[in-house]
């Protein structure tokens, strides 16, 4: 055999192999790491989508959370682990955007060491407040934190996430300081600001719909430039007087890099069959989110963009979460 036929011969059984080991992922358990607590925005996110995948492919998809560093030690975990399509991360604007330009050393380059498969949702943000606190409105609201300067408190979902760094140009926009309680997710958050333990919370609004309808919590301005459509009688922070101000979070599934182009097409095409079904746009838009399942490479470049557009905003603000 010569050597051109040699080569022939290599590249056919290397592209074979590919094509077989493709065809036959997953043939195990595939995991979605969450890097946040239960029961916020990226952790409903998953679970959304694991039943479906596991349908679809015949094995069991598992959601693992592992919170802390502002979803940095998750990243960190699935960035680490073995580029086969079986370790996969759940992130959000805070992971892949805010974590890594707050953080003097992160702990993974979003950029570099992740592989984009797809965009799951897109949400607005949304300024809750526990019920107690007697402001019906942002003019109200940035009255009574100036009239008790130090004493109100504004939960995040931990140091270095997006709700974080919302949370803080909300501050910087309407001249205003808050306490910040940074908790290891939206849940854990919402939960003290269900129980009054504080004032308010930057939220995505899929995680803290439930408690608004129910008035557990009160929904002061939603910080995208249109109104949510399930909150039509909530003014936007722009209506309010934050002139410009647009916020959302772009919740998408990432994998270490490296990994195969043929797994990742794979689970992609899983992703926008599973969130074109009428049940989970439903399930979604009544959490206030619009499914999204664009490419790897759109999601990629949102990636960059998002990341790039993050450093300048932590920059001007000078934002330091360590």
């Amino acid at each position: 055999m010569n050597m051109r036929m040699r080569w022939v011969a290599v590249a056919f059984f290397a592209l074979a192999g590919s094509v077989a080991w493709s065809q036959a992922y997953p043939s195990k358990p595939v995991r979605i790491v969450v890097p946040f607590a239960p029961g916020g925005n990226v952790d409903i996110n998953a679970r959304s989508i694991a039943p479906g995948l596991t349908e679809l492919w015949g094995q069991q998809v598992l959601v693992e959370n592992r919170a802390g560093a502002g979803g940095m030690l998750g990243g960190e975990f699935v960035a680490k682990s073995p580029a086969d399509g079986y370790t996969l991360l759940m992130a959000s604007n805070s992971v892949y955007s805010v974590a890594p330009n707050v953080f003097s050393k992160p702990r993974f380059n979003p950029i570099k060491d992740f592989a984009a498969i797809s965009g799951i949702s897109n949400v607005p943000f949304v300024l809750v407040l526990h019920p107690s606190v007697p402001a019906k409105n942002l003019k109200e609201f940035i009255a009574l934190v100036k009239g008790k300067p130090g004493q109100m408190t504004m939960a995040t979902a931990g140091t270095g996430t997006s709700n974080h760094l919302v949370g803080e140009l909300i501050q910087i926009s309407a001249g205003i300081r808050m306490t910040g309680v940074p908790y290891k997710g939206s849940g854990p958050a919402l939960t003290d600001l269900l129980g009054g333990q504080v004032d308010s919370h930057v939220d995505q609004l899929t995680a803290s719909m439930g408690y608004i309808q129910s008035g557990r919590i009160r929904a002061l301005a939603v910080t995208t430039d249109k109104r949510a459509p399930l909150l039509p009688n909530v003014p936007t922070l722009a209506e309010q007087g934050l002139k410009g101000f647009d916020a959302t979070t772009i919740t998408g599934l990432l994998a270490p890099a490296g990994t195969p182009k043929e797994v990742i097409d794979r689970v992609h095409a899983a992703v926008v069959k599973i969130t074109a079904q009428q049940v989970i746009r439903d399930r979604f838009g009544a959490l206030g989110a619009t499914t999204l399942g664009n490419s790897p490479a759109e999601f990629g470049e949102y990636i960059r963009q998002d990341y790039a557009k993050m450093q300048k905003v932590v920059a001007a603000a000078n934002i330091r979460a360590d």
